[in-house]
């Protein structure tokens, strides 16, 4: 089955960047659409950017436009989350997600999930 495993969290000041990475491995990757969601404590997951299993379109939540950009390199079963001007509401547990061929946005739902790594933005 698929496995999803994050790396690349860590501790940045505000203003800062930060690329946090996914490796994806026991399937077909380039047949997988990819995304990457946040969650705060106390608050719900949420969606953050997606890129498409094929043509690379790519979605992103309205609060992170413009800031972050998502990328996947199919030779090396990766994707990728870089993290431009960050913010310390960014601050969270990201984490990486995949569903099989279709839509690379929040819907329909990913079903497949890493195990997360936390991203802190202080002020």
């Amino acid at each position: 089955q698929v496995q999803l495993v994050e790396s690349g969290g860590g501790l940045v000041q505000a203003g800062g960047s930060l690329t946090v990475s996914c490796a994806f491995s026991g399937r077909t990757f380039s047949s997988y659409s990819m995304g990457w969601f946040r969650q705060a404590p106390g608050k719900e997951r949420e969606f953050v950017a997606g890129i498409s299993w094929i043509g690379g379109s790519t979605y992103y939540t309205d609060s992170v436009k413009g800031r972050f950009t998502i990328s996947r390199d199919n030779a090396k079963n990766m994707v990728y989350l870089q993290m431009n001007s960050l913010k310390p509401e960014d601050t969270a547990g990201y984490y990486c997600a995949a569903k099989w061929r279709t839509s690379a946005g929040p819907t329909p739902p990913y079903n497949i999930w890493g195990q997360g790594t936390q991203v802190t933005v202080s002020s």
